[in-house]
């Protein structure tokens, strides 16, 4: 479904705009004739369209790169920990439980549709005073700014999906693609089908490809919609498993949601 879902949904709206077509037909309201003038606004249309998805992409490529980016800090930032060596290791193993706890702070917004900035800061505002801790007991400079960089890290692409995830690529870029895309199809209805059978064929294909191109842009504007059974979202399988090892590590139980 993942795969032919989009193309499947795109053909159910085809299918309704092709029964409208045939009423056309039938009351003799196809009046205008193929003309290079229509094929060329038709081909301009969609090149509009394909310049949008090209910029919806861009986006869509580098929120690919999200998960891993934030799985590779945390488990870095995790890992480090193991390198401090100081007298009270209660204040590790608590630095540790509060890693934990921002990564199901992460995937909890995932899970929910959301991005929460306030839990968020709090557990990244809690880890730290942790690191602020580290500085009165003395911890080599070193690894104090190696966990502070790796923290920062991932508040900066915290703050980078919240940006992706609540506004859309240039609201103004989907009206036009929009109108290009009603304006091909509103003029189709009116164009005669000779052979009428072909034309059929043609209009279907063209409307469908139209169709399913805005269903994937506005897919592809929000690619973390987990359960909403869209069609373009980014696989986070890799937070997933992370989570559930570092809770395994910290003995924290699994929560119901």
């Amino acid at each position: 479904m993942k795969t032919w879902g989009l193309i499947i949904k795109a053909a159910g709206i085809t299918g309704v705009l092709l029964v409208v077509r045939l009423v056309f037909d039938y009351l003799n309201l196809d009046v205008l004739s193929v003309t290079t003038l229509i094929t060329a606004f038709i081909g301009a249309a969609i090149f509009t369209i394909a310049i949008i998805f090209a910029g919806t992409l861009t986006d869509y490529k580098e929120s690919e790169k999200i998960p891993s980016d934030i799985a590779t800090s945390i488990r870095s930032f995790y890992s480090d920990l193991d390198l401090v060596r100081v007298p009270d290791q209660t204040h590790i193993l608590r630095m540790k439980e509060n890693t934990a706890a921002l990564m199901r702070c992460i995937n909890k917004n995932f899970r929910h549709n959301m991005w929460n900035m306030k839990e968020m800061n709090e557990a990244v505002d809690a880890l730290n005073a942790d690191i602020s801790r580290l500085v009165d007991m003395n911890v080599p400079p070193n690894y104090v700014i190696k966990l502070k960089t790796e923290l920062t890290n991932i508040d900066r692409i915290s703050h980078r999906v919240k940006t992706i995830a609540e506004t859309s690529f240039i609201p103004a870029a989907y009206a036009i693609s929009e109108l290009a895309a009603a304006g091909v199809i509103i003029l189709l209805f009116f164009v005669k089908l000779d052979p009428f059978y072909e034309g059929l064929v043609l209009f279907f294909v063209i409307s469908m490809l139209l169709v399913a191109l805005l269903l994937l842009i506005k897919d592809m504007d929000n690619p973390f919609e987990v359960g909403k059974k869209t069609y373009a979202d980014i696989d986070l399988f890799l937070l997933w498993d992370l989570e559930e090892n570092l809770n395994e590590k910290t003995g924290h139980k699994k929560e119901l949601i």
